[in-house]
């Protein structure tokens, strides 16, 4: 079965733009892939590589929303959701501008896969189209078995993401408070801080949980409330 003939592509969240890419560590590796997205200058593939934590997809969805800003057709893939139908489904995606598959080291090792993708990347650079991808590693540190594979990865654009520092998750974190109109006050978020696990998507998380029970009991965020909800 090709992506043509399945519902395919992660719908887009709002959230994940280039303009609320918050914190200083990964600012420089999110303007590179923007100003590739304007102006692709013959690069077949873009590999954005870092911790499961350091907003890949986000940016992988950032990528997809400039393109369509700018009237191009995108698309947005999940390895994992691609998985159940086999490497056939990659058929068909190339007729897409911008290709973005999301967590591509869950193929690795697999030669059914790396080869699909192989062509994949052979047939959007035919199209002058753009493939984006990630990985926790550079290419050549996954275990692929194609090495035709990892010679087209590793001569594509690496964008290499870094873990965020306390002073970006807390930045991050006072950010995605503002844009759902949830008031958190210093004291408020350094209390958090101290208290949440280190990765960022827990943080978030917390942040989800406490939103949706600020406005259920119709109470500010406290540093006492905060204890109640999360049993802190």
């Amino acid at each position: 079965m090709s992506a043509s003939q399945l519902p395919l592509g992660i719908k887009l969240r709002d959230d994940a733009r280039f303009g609320n890419f918050h914190g200083d560590r990964n600012a420089d590796a999110a303007s590179r892939l923007k100003a590739v997205c304007s102006q692709p200058r013959g690069i077949p593939v873009v590999v954005i590589c870092g911790d499961s934590d350091t907003g890949k997809s986000h940016l992988l969805q950032a990528a997809c929303h400039d393109a369509e800003h700018r009237g191009t057709l995108a698309v947005c893939i999940s390895i994992a959701e691609l998985e159940p139908f086999g490497p056939e489904a990659l058929a068909g995606l190339d007729g897409a501008d911008v290709i973005c598959l999301d967590d591509l080291d869950r193929i690795a090792g697999q030669p059914a896969w790396e080869e699909a993708v192989f062509h994949l990347y052979n047939r959007v650079q035919d199209r002058g189209g753009l493939l984006i991808v990630s990985l926790s590693e550079v290419p050549t540190a996954t275990p692929f078995k194609l090495p035709d594979l990892v010679s087209r990865l590793s001569h594509g654009l690496l964008i290499q993401l870094g873990i965020y520092r306390d002073g970006d998750r807390l930045r991050i974190l006072m950010a995605r408070a503002e844009q759902r109109g949830l008031v958190i006050g210093d004291d408020v978020a350094t209390f958090i801080m101290r208290r949440a696990p280190r990765r960022l998507g827990d943080l978030l998380a917390i942040l989800d949980t406490l939103d949706e029970n600020s406005l259920q009991a119709q109470r500010r965020l406290t540093i006492p409330f905060v204890k109640t909800v999360m049993g802190w």
